[in-house]
């Protein structure tokens, strides 16, 4: 039987998923540490182990992300924008057809824009400031002394959020720390953190296309605080990619079974 791995080295964390046809059998999560390289070797073993094949099973690898192409142990890469588009034509609602991906990463946030056959027509990148990203929301739950895994559950229990102004990780870490002084609740401070990013990523998004059915991936996805502050902010339904983390290396997965195709 054969089985195709995607690779999405970021810039903190290394990602792999493994398929079998077009279903997702595995998926697997490590800190990248000082090697991207081996903790993508290491990945594949756990991957095998796991699911009890052989590295003869892997028919092909494809890497993507911020270090694909340090990823030795990968046959090809592509741009992480090609794999995220690629990866919601499995991990979209059934009968849902995206066409723009709000991808929240760690360290950037990126708008793609698809067509009706999921190809990429366009995209925007933040990837010159940490607003708006995994690091902005880590940062801020570490002053409000929370995770990044309980904000989100926390800003819910909201009914007044602060209104924050500041869009600029060092700013927006001092209004925090008024707020706190000033003996604001910290469930209002974090809806309002919450509210500020999206209007953040919002704000990147292209008039012409705010119409289309929106779809969120990548570890922010994960926040159930921001993926209401997107609802609320712009009025309409907005849905979460399955496995919304491991989407661009879901999307790896399956171009690299399609090249082995080939």
């Amino acid at each position: 039987m054969a089985y195709f791995i995607g690779l999405d080295g970021g810039s903190t964390y290394v990602k792999a998923a493994l398929i079998n046809n077009k279903t997702i059998a595995d998926t697997i999560v490590k800190s990248s540490g000082i090697d991207n390289n081996k903790t993508a070797e290491k990945l594949i073993e756990i991957l095998c182990d796991r699911n009890r094949i052989k590295i003869s099973d892997i028919k092909y690898t494809m890497a993507t992300g911020y270090s694909r192409k340090i990823l030795d142990v990968a046959n090809d890469d592509i741009s992480e924008i090609t794999a995220h588009a690629y990866g919601v034509r499995i991990t979209a609602p059934k009968d849902y057809r995206p066409g723009m991906i709000v991808d929240i990463g760690g360290q950037d946030s990126k708008i793609i824009y698809l067509d009706s056959n999921f190809d990429v027509k366009n995209f925007t990148m933040n990837d010159k400031c940490a607003a708006g990203t995994g690091k902005f929301m880590e940062v801020i739950a570490q002053l409000l002394e929370t995770t990044i895994h309980k904000a989100g559950e926390i800003s819910l229990e909201s009914k007044e959020p602060c209104d924050i102004n500041s869009t600029c990780v060092v700013f927006a870490q001092t209004e925090v720390i008024s707020l706190m002084a000033r003996k604001f609740d910290r469930k209002d401070i974090l809806a309002g953190i919450h509210l500020s990013m999206a209007k953040r990523i919002i704000k990147m998004m292209k008039k012409a296309e705010k119409n289309g059915d929106i779809l969120m991936t990548g570890g922010g996805a994960l926040n159930i605080g921001i993926h209401k502050a997107f609802e609320e902010e712009l009025m309409r339904k907005v849905y979460v990619a399955e496995y919304p983390q491991f989407n661009g290396a879901i999307g790896a997965a399956l171009i690299g079974k399609e090249r082995c195709e080939q």
